[in-house]
């Protein structure tokens, strides 16, 4: 069995501290409190010349690790020795391109793709890190796993517990922030479940309290083995499109984790001469949830070589607590004011001279519409990449003629409510801060149970 994991060590995200931390210890932060990296020492490290010799395990799908879609790639992470690693075959995603959107967003034919997440085993992107997350903890002997969620993050943790028996499972979700389709999963696949009082931001200060003070495993993206899993989208994006960078990488915003992973994800490859240039990243928040915005756009937040402002962001979080800040939006996934991966996220978006935007629930709903009526249902927080790519090309940042990728995080099932209440035109439900218009809405059509009347609203619906 293969074993690199000597060649892999943990070390502080800021170059100014050169500390490094060994593979053994369940850390989230360095001495200092910043946020860590999994680093490789890519001289002990046999990678392929071309990323087009991972397809090779294309015919080797009988090994588990070669079916999944996170480690076929394990060279690029290779913090784990092979007989330790932790997959139930997720990874299992599409990439399509999709003329349907394209057109909506103002792209020219053949040139926006969707990179389809909900076909994980818990239905979302997640799973590419918790598989990742659940390998480490393994490796280190953890006994009980815990999270804070909107909902993904706790549906993913659980179902790696359940099916592998390994871990006993805590959650800590906020009250009435959690949709009832991704509760649900938590519940079934047998989590103990904490509601807090509060949001997600309340929920990830007590359990990382509470995994500090109980020695329990950490499994949010503040996890840096989460971000490694979570590097394998952007592999599978480069494999869909023949190993050919695309222009753009559009992407929901959110705790950042997706956004920090796919810059490191492509630093390494041109680091490693796997590719000849970067994408561009474009960062969406909701505007209910649009701290990285501001930050970015209106105080100018940079990565800045490694020095990021830190008396900026304590200024600008402390100005949030005063006021009781809190994220309010439709897209639970994204519903987050207080991103544990901002510093890493500057990174990503310096590495790939990004752009960052927010965009509203109605903008949101509308392209989350666009998405099924094309061919994927997928959860709200998707629907801000189709929609932040339109408002790129509106404004003229993003081309008619680029190559688009958009992240789609979830499937549409993870939230139905807000599906349902869209098509039907509830706004009642949809209207948690600001009015939202269903201008692709669908709803159906009562009619009594009289032959004739059907064959009218057929006959009306088909004219």
């Amino acid at each position: 069995m293969q074993d690199y994991s000597e060649a892999a060590f943990q070390a502080c995200l800021l170059p100014e501290n050169t500390e490094t931390y060994s593979l053994s210890e369940a850390r989230t932060s360095s001495e200092s409190g910043d946020l860590l990296d999994i680093r490789y020492d890519w001289n002990k490290i046999p990678v392929p010349s071309s990323l087009k010799e991972f397809e090779k395990r294309w015919s080797t799908r009988q090994n588990p690790l070669d079916y999944s879609g996170v480690w076929r790639f394990r060279e690029l992470f290779p913090f784990a020795p092979e007989s330790q690693i932790v997959t139930i075959g997720e990874g299992q995603t599409v990439l399509q391109k999709n003329d349907g959107v394209a057109k909506y967003a103002g792209i020219n034919a053949g040139g926006l793709f969707l990179q389809y997440e909900g076909m994980n085993p818990s239905g979302s992107f997640k799973d590419n890190g918790m598989t990742a997350a659940s390998t480490h903890a393994r490796m280190i002997g953890a006994k009980i796993t815990a999270c804070a969620s909107t909902g993904n993050t706790s549906a993913s943790l659980a179902i790696y517990g359940g099916v592998t028996g390994l871990f006993q499972v805590l959650v800590f979700v906020g009250s009435g922030k959690i949709a009832y389709g991704k509760l649900s999963q938590a519940l079934d696949y047998g989590a103990l479940t904490l509601q807090i009082e509060g949001d997600f931001d309340d929920a990830l200060k007590q359990v990382r309290r509470v995994c500090e003070e109980a020695g329990i495993y950490l499994c949010n993206s503040v996890n840096p083995f989460r971000l490694e899993g979570q590097k394998s989208i952007m592999y599978r994006v480069l494999e869909g499109l023949n190993w050919e960078v695309p222009d753009w990488i559009v992407v929901p915003g959110g705790n950042l984790g997706n956004s920090s992973a796919f810059g490191k994800a492509f630093m390494e490859l041109k680091e490693l001469g796997l590719i000849d240039r970067m994408p561009r990243l474009a960062v969406i928040n909701a505007a209910g949830a649009s701290t990285l915005t501001r930050m970015y756009n209106d105080e100018g937040l940079r990565w800045n070589n490694g020095q990021p402002d830190k008396q900026l962001i304590s200024e600008y979080f402390r100005r949030m607590d005063e006021q009781d800040g809190r994220a309010v939006t439709l897209a639970s996934a994204i519903e987050i004011n207080r991103p544990v991966n901002l510093t890493k996220c500057l990174r990503a978006l310096d590495a790939c001279d990004g752009v960052v935007r927010d965009v509203s629930d109605e903008q949101i709903l509308d392209g989350k519409a666009q998405v099924g009526r094309h061919g994927f249902g997928c959860e709200p927080a998707s629907g801000a990449s189709v929609a932040g790519a339109k408002l790129l090309r509106e404004q003229g940042v993003i081309a008619p003629s680029d190559r688009v990728v958009c992240i789609l995080t979830g499937h549409q099932l993870k939230d139905p409510n807000a599906t349902v209440a869209y098509h039907s035109g509830d706004k009642q439900s949809l209207a948690r801060h600001a009015a939202v218009e269903p201008h692709f809405g669908n709803a159906p059509i009562a009619v009594p149970n009289d032959f004739s009347k059907i064959m009218d609203a057929i006959r009306q619906y088909s004219s």
